[in-house]
């Protein structure tokens, strides 16, 4: 197995997608730098391969590369490395639909538990699709932990009765979508 944290992976994974949609190549370059730098950190680096127009960010330890960057084929053991594919429904390009889907799971909520509860459907609505691409009911744990420590109390100014009921309204979210909430 692999050495290198799932938080890690996931923000190496968010860094790519920013530096794939960045509107120049400054910016870009910066994404991929703090992703070098991320990984780095765990004696990894980082590569996107494009296999018939899919592309996948590979992380592999950088004990795998020989002086001049080449990757030395005795070196590699398959199950160090990690892969994450960036095309489909986590991709920017879906963006438009993972938001549809992820404002009808929070109308569900709404509709079926009320304003305080739907309300806070729609910050992780929000939250999934602005942060992640991704649909509500894929958000990991460790997502879910930085949607409830962070992106909810500074950006969806939630009231006292949205702060108590937090942990309900978010199993409400993932019922909705037909899946439990990741603990």
């Amino acid at each position: 197995m692999p050495d290198l944290p799932d938080d890690t992976v996931a923000e190496a994974e968010r860094l790519t997608r920013l530096a794939r949609r960045a509107s120049d190549e400054d910016e870009a370059s910066v994404y991929r730098e703090e992703r070098a730098a991320l990984l780095g950190e765990h004696g990894y680096v980082a590569r996107e391969r494009e296999d018939d127009g899919h592309v996948t960010l590979v992380c592999y330890p950088e004990a795998w590369l020989d002086d001049s960057g080449t990757i030395r084929m005795d070196a590699v053991d398959p199950t160090d490395a990690v892969e994450r594919p960036l095309g489909g429904p986590g991709d920017p390009e879906y963006w438009d639909d993972v938001a549809e889907h992820n404002r009808e799971i929070a109308r569900r909520v709404h509709e079926a538990h009320g304003s305080v509860h739907g309300e806070t459907a729609t910050a992780l609505a929000a939250f999934a699709s602005n942060h992640y691409a991704k649909a509500v009911e894929e958000l990991t744990a460790e997502e879910l932990a930085e949607f409830r420590e962070d992106y909810f109390v500074r950006n969806a100014w939630p009231s006292a009765d949205q702060r108590d009921a937090l942990t309900e309204s978010l199993r409400y979210a993932f019922e909705a979508a037909g899946k439990e909430l990741p603990t």
